[in-house]
């Protein structure tokens, strides 16, 4: 089959790989009608992350028909159109029964090998998913592939983000980078209720979908963002910032912006060795500070039903439908930033 594989930092190829076997009885086989770009493969990318096994198979968005399963599968059938969560999860474990299936212990990241051992990914033509029953869900009635697409990932995400920021009706909110997750997030908090958002970018055209889905565009190249928050919130800042890019600025700009006894929402994947404030500041700001991996699959079934409810526009997020064999080229504009891109869908 052909697939996006890694080969080094900033190198890529679109090439032939082997195709995916049933491994464990409770594998499914799927052939990927989409899949998509995510932000958090561009770590593995700029190689922030060192020890991806050379040839493994990108990405971790798709959706697509079952092709086979194991003698174990249960529910999943062949011929279904499918979605996923980014991870694998057993459904049946501790944290599957809590609600934290990203950290199913027996779940795997797709597109994450090392030492041969793993999973490839999803940007290919087919992929094999283990604990099919439990990982996969039949895409519902009234839902498009993308729309599937962005429910195992980056739509579950930023409504995690905004779950976690225990939104308020009157309270003061902001968002920390116009990405694909951070513009649902932004979503996510007026699903919840939250009435004042405001979003935090330079890019004017990211500032600019933020403004169409509800917040308030703060251009932080141009604009001191935390007088403007001040101005609406009494000189309190925000009462949660959820921060959706990752990096030592962002999460800086996250403590400067949230209240003392605020809450800063963090679902970027940061490869720092540190956090850009000491606990000392944040014992002095009384500061909660949530982190961590969404546990997608979980959030699926939240969110099926706003889906179906046509309530927001999610996909039209998308700038650029690409074909796979154009995958090497999607990496290089979203990676860039070129094109106006923010978020590449592709089809093999």
């Amino acid at each position: 089959m052909k697939a996006i594989t890694f080969h080094g930092k900033q190198t890529i190829q679109y090439e032939s790989i082997p195709d995916p076997e049933i491994l464990q009885p409770t594998d499914a086989i799927v052939k990927v009608t989409l899949c998509a770009i995510c932000g958090s493969d561009l770590h593995a990318y700029h190689e922030h992350e060192k020890g991806l096994d050379h040839g493994t198979a990108m990405g971790h968005e798709f959706v697509g028909e079952v092709v086979a399963i194991g003698k174990d599968v249960k529910t999943i059938r062949v011929g279904k159109s499918v979605m996923s969560p980014f991870t694998t999860n057993c459904g049946d474990c501790f944290y599957c029964n809590i609600g934290l299936t990203c950290r199913c212990i027996y779940g795997q990241l797709y597109g994450w090998r090392q030492h041969e051992q793993g999973l490839h990914g999803g940007q290919a033509e087919y992929v094999r998913v283990p604990l099919a029953d439990s990982t996969l869900m039949p895409i519902p009635e009234g839902l498009t592939a993308e729309e599937g697409l962005f429910l195992g990932d980056i739509l579950s995400t930023g409504f995690f983000c905004a779950k976690q920021a225990e939104i308020k009706p009157k309270n003061t909110y902001a968002v920390v980078g116009c990405g694909p997750v951070g513009l649902m997030a932004i979503l996510g908090a007026k699903e919840y209720g939250a009435e004042k958002v405001f979003a935090i970018d330079t890019l004017p055209e990211r500032l600019e979908r933020a403004k169409q889905f509800g917040a308030i565009p703060i251009n932080a190249s141009l604009q001191n963002t935390r007088e403007v928050i001040n101005e609406v919130s009494e000189g309190r800042s925000a009462d949660a910032v959820m921060e959706a890019v990752g990096n030592s600025a962002t999460n800086k700009l996250a403590y400067d912006l949230v209240r003392p006894g605020g809450i800063i929402s963090a679902v970027g994947v940061c490869t720092d060795e540190h956090l850009a404030f000491s606990p000392t500041q944040a014992y002095d700001k009384n500061l909660t500070y949530k982190v961590g991996r969404c546990p997608a699959r979980f959030m699926m079934n939240e969110l099926i039903p706003i889906v179906q409810q046509k309530k927001y526009d999610i996909t039209s997020i998308i700038t650029h439908r690409l074909s796979l064999a154009e995958g090497v080229f999607g990496y290089d504009i979203f990676a860039n930033k070129k094109d106006n891109c923010l978020k590449v869908v592709l089809k093999p």
